[in-house]
């Protein structure tokens, strides 16, 4: 069963760091490209950042400056490192992962259950 499990985010004053991360588990042959999105109250989910497994980044623009994306092969993993959060940085974050596994034909996108950041002003 794959399954993408993220860190937990919380309540965090304006101003702070915060550092999310998400592991993948199951039967993954290949992960291609990484992702975090969120989503604010009332809004639609948006993209943060995405990460392909050689490294490359995209930034949404809102926080392209003060957040970085980062993974590790070798684990599955894929972190989120935010910095100066603001109080509209607030929303579900989600990770999300394409990955190729032995149970279906091609690959997939798979989606974390989410995690809440709150930022307080």
């Amino acid at each position: 069963q794959l399954q993408l499990v993220e860190s937990v985010g919380g309540l965090v004053q304006h101003g702070v760091s915060l550092r999310l991360s998400c592991a993948a588990s199951g039967s993954i042959v290949r992960i291609a490209e990484m992702g975090w999105y969120r989503q604010a109250p009332g809004k639609q989910r948006e993209l943060v950042a995405v990460i392909s497994s050689r490294g490359t980044t995209n930034y949404a623009n809102a926080p392209k400056v003060r957040f970085t994306i980062a993974r590790d092969n070798n684990k599955n993993m894929v972190h989120l490192q935010m910095n100066s959060l603001k109080p509209e940085d607030t929303a579900v974050y989600y990770c999300s992962a394409r990955i190729q596994s032995t149970a279906a034909w091609g690959a997939h996108d798979y989606w974390g259950q989410g995690t809440q950041v709150t930022v307080s002003s």
